[in-house]
């Protein structure tokens, strides 16, 4: 009788070990509605200054000021959650002045003072794809959804 209840504590144990260990490999941030709020948000803000790139960008310098700081702000807001790394990876490169998202549209927009249509509408393309992938990986943190921004952020 002892060894049998000893045995059972023991699987227990394995057990209970055993898938705290698993969840542990799975470290990812949980839904946080304030960070899918505020992507949604940025990107419906976007979309909607990424279309007046044709007018000079001095006529709209207070609203793309705002659009940074938004951002700013939410990778800031990324960076400090646990097992957040893709999420903020991914805002880090839309922020990035360098790259070809909106940190580097806002960039190029600021430094040419009016774009094309067309390099605007095949930007604009590129742009709500990556905050599409940022907006469903925040709604849902699975797998398929954190392959799809590892493979956009490959490119």
């Amino acid at each position: 009788m002892l060894l049998k209840k000893n045995y059972t504590r023991s699987l227990v144990l394995l057990i209970m070990t055993f898938l705290v260990i698993s969840c542990q490999s799975l470290k990812t941030a949980v839904y946080d509605q304030y960070s899918y709020q505020q992507a949604i948000s940025l990107k419906v803000e976007s979309d909607a200054i990424i279309d007046h790139a044709t007018t000079p960008f001095r006529d709209h310098i207070n609203v793309i000021t705002g659009l940074r700081m938004d951002l700013k702000k939410l990778v800031e807001y990324e960076k400090n959650k646990p097992n957040n790394s893709i999420s903020y990876a991914m805002l880090q490169l839309l922020e990035n002045e360098d790259r070809n998202l909106l940190g580097g549209f806002l960039k190029r927009w600021e430094e040419e003072q009016q774009l094309s249509e067309a390099f605007t509408k095949e930007a604009k393309a590129q742009i709500m794809e990556a905050f599409d992938l940022i907006i469903k990986y925040e709604a849902e943190k699975n797998k398929t959804n954190e392959t799809n921004i590892l493979n956009f952020l490959e490119k």
